[in-house]
């Protein structure tokens, strides 16, 4: 059976720090790597729209050698035509090597894999999980923090749809001494579930709060989200919610010298373009860094070794 990855607890601590450990030798040593996929193929299957998470595997693809084929919307599959999934899964793992796909619907990826023949890379399955921006943003705090392990994260926004914030929780909540600081609307509040399987069965200690700025002088890590559009049933809602909290360098005053910000990205309007010109701010970083885990990943799933 081929390994696949559609939670980041598929991974063990030490795997995540073996990638990181080799996305870093990436960066360091591209060259090294130019020729590690030649002649293997990767399918990018996007039922959902995106620009970074596609273009961040397909440029991971090229970089090592290897070639990319796919689609970036549903409406340009045969799905549009009534094709089930699993027979769309089916057919795409006749012509490629490893498989990275997205999907609005929680549980997608999932049922990919079991009619897959090839890795399944999960890229985002609707509110549920979104693994490889989970370890874009390990790599990133690795780089920026120098260690996984001994501070304290604000995860502000959209807690409830926020896919790449429930990933990462996952995934902290298996480093030691990290504190935890939950801002968000009442009705935007990170997921019971995620609380009591990440946070409360381990012990973690945790803030909740809806108030940014008495808050922002503790943290070491600030993790922007968007409010979600998409995910919201009732437009009145979002727009009531989708101005919630607006970084600006005003309200960076009190902050960390150190601090380091991030974001998934797309922002829409929930860090000001000011912001960006300060050292703290990492999400452009983040960016990049995406890229050299994705070509760690995909080395790990395919068993190359350089």
């Amino acid at each position: 059976m081929p390994r696949n990855l559609i939670d980041i607890v598929d991974l063990s601590v030490e795997e995540i720090d073996e990638l990181i450990a080799t996305a870093e030798d990436i960066i360091e040593n591209p060259a090294k790597y130019q020729d590690a996929c030649a002649h293997k193929q990767l399918a990018t299957l996007f039922f959902e729209p995106s620009t970074r998470t596609r273009l961040s595997f397909e440029s991971a693809m090229l970089s090592l050698g290897g070639s990319v084929l796919g689609f970036s919307s549903a409406n340009s599959s045969s799905t549009a035509k009534g094709e089930t999934v699993g027979d769309t899964i089916h057919t795409v793992s006749c012509y490629a090597d490893i498989i990275a796909m997205r999907h609005p619907k929680e549980g997608a990826p999932l049922a990919a894999a079991q009619v897959a023949e090839v890795p399944i890379i999960n890229a985002g399955d609707g509110g549920h999980n979104h693994p490889t921006q989970t370890l874009t943003d390990l790599l990133t705090i690795h780089r920026e923090k120098g260690r996984l392990d001994n501070f304290t994260i604000g995860f502000c926004g959209d807690l409830k749809f926020g896919r790449t914030v429930h990933s990462l929780v996952n995934a902290l909540s298996r480093y030691s001494n990290i504190n935890f600081v939950l801002i968000s609307p009442t009705e935007l509040k990170l997921p019971r579930y995620v609380k009591e399987e990440a946070l409360k069965k381990k012990g973690i200690p945790y803030t909740q709060t809806t108030d940014l700025e008495s808050v922002i002088p503790q943290l070491d890590i600030l993790y922007m989200t968007r409010v979600q559009k998409e995910r919201f049933f009732n437009e009145e809602d979002y727009l009531r919610l989708k101005d919630s909290y607006i970084l600006t360098p005003e309200k960076l005053v009190n902050a960390k010298a150190d601090l380091s910000i991030l974001h998934p990205l797309p922002r829409v309007n929930e860090i000001a373009v000011a912001v960006d010109k300060d050292p703290r701010a990492a999400y452009w970083r983040q960016v990049k860094n995406g890229k050299f885990i994705r070509m760690a990943l995909i080395m790990k799933l395919l068993g190359v070794e350089i």
